[in-house]
């Protein structure tokens, strides 16, 4: 569970990275559902300014006396420099022993790494940190292709937005997808983007990257259960066959059918956690019509089998229809 969250900040803090953690897991939601969070920024010194990366300065409320006892510790970026604060260090350290969960955010591993935590571990950071982080820490796997790494207690992202993704991964590990898509909704964001951990990175719904298909793409999210070829889409959109399939890789950046395929397993993961179908009733449900094609489609996408990403993201009290 999440029920106490600690973000750290110190000199050099990054804004962005920082109000990503604030706003998946500092603002009450509890009116839609959500759960209450005990929130603390945590700093050298209680009450002691820190200054930002843009020139501006935040006040943290606790010391990190107060990343014990946290379900989760966030490290958002900061500049990359030589050390980091040895008590800061200590706590992290401590912290894991504890049983916290890890997550850091952009460059943010940096600090992870001074503390010893990511050896032996794959990880990842923004794609212009990363060479420099692998030499930095060679005992640390890093990963620049992927949004996110879940080494299960220990999270680290990418830049950015990515931090966005790992922070609603972890809300759904730990709370599920109703809580996920909830805090979602309300940042106006998608609960899920692509990455390379197969297994724990959640897939895309690709991109609208224009108007003219949005309509079509929509139907068709809620069809998945039927067969659609490019000709019947093509005739649906009033478009030519071949115009249809340039158009539509231009707006989505992939194939109609891999786009219908990649939905279809998006379905059948939420059907996995949420539900207690059996595998070949969510099959049917979502137009790969055998449980066998679900699962080479589904393993293909997502790096387990359905019973196997069942057995490890289901939620209690599954409705049965």
């Amino acid at each position: 569970m999440l029920r106490t969250v600690a973000a750290v900040v110190i000199d050099g803090l990054a804004p962005f990275e920082f109000g990503v953690v604030c706003e998946v897991f500092g603002i009450d939601r509890t009116d839609e559902g959500v759960p209450p969070v005990d929130f603390r920024v945590c700093g050298p010194q209680p009450g002691a300014p820190v200054r930002t990366s843009v020139g501006a300065s935040l006040t943290p409320e606790h010391g990190f006396d107060a990343l014990d006892g946290a379900d989760l510790v966030a490290v958002p970026a900061v500049g990359v420099r030589p050390e980091y604060p040895p008590a800061l260090l200590d706590a992290l350290r401590r912290a894991h022993a504890a049983g916290s969960t890890l997550l850091s955010v952009c460059n943010g591993a940096y600090v992870l790494g001074e503390a010893g935590l990511l050896d032996g571990r794959r990880c990842t950071t923004h794609w212009r940190y990363a060479d420099d982080l692998a030499r930095r820490f060679p005992e640390a796997e890093v990963d620049p292709d992927v949004l996110f790494v879940d080494e299960g207690d220990i999270v680290t992202s990418a830049g950015t937005a990515a931090g966005i993704d790992a922070c609603l991964h972890l809300v759904r590990r730990e709370l599920g997808s109703a809580v996920t898509g909830a805090i979602a909704r309300r940042m106006v964001v998608a609960p899920q983007r692509d990455g390379g951990q197969r297994q724990f990175i959640e897939l895309p719904a690709p991109p609208h990257r224009a108007d003219s298909l949005q309509p079509l793409l929509a139907w068709l999210e809620d069809r998945l259960d039927e067969e659609h070829s490019v000709a019947s889409l093509a005739e649906r959109a009033t478009m030519s066959e071949r115009t249809f399939a340039r158009r539509f890789a231009a707006e989505t950046g992939t194939t109609p059918h891999r786009w219908l395929t990649t939905q279809r397993v998006l379905r059948a993961r939420r059907l996995l956690e949420e539900t207690e179908l059996t595998v070949e009733d969510v099959a049917h449900r979502c137009g790969f019509g055998t449980a066998a094609l679900l699962r080479h489609h589904f393993t293909a996408l997502v790096g387990v089998a359905p019973k196997d990403y069942r057995r490890s993201f289901c939620q209690r009290d599954r409705p049965k229809v």
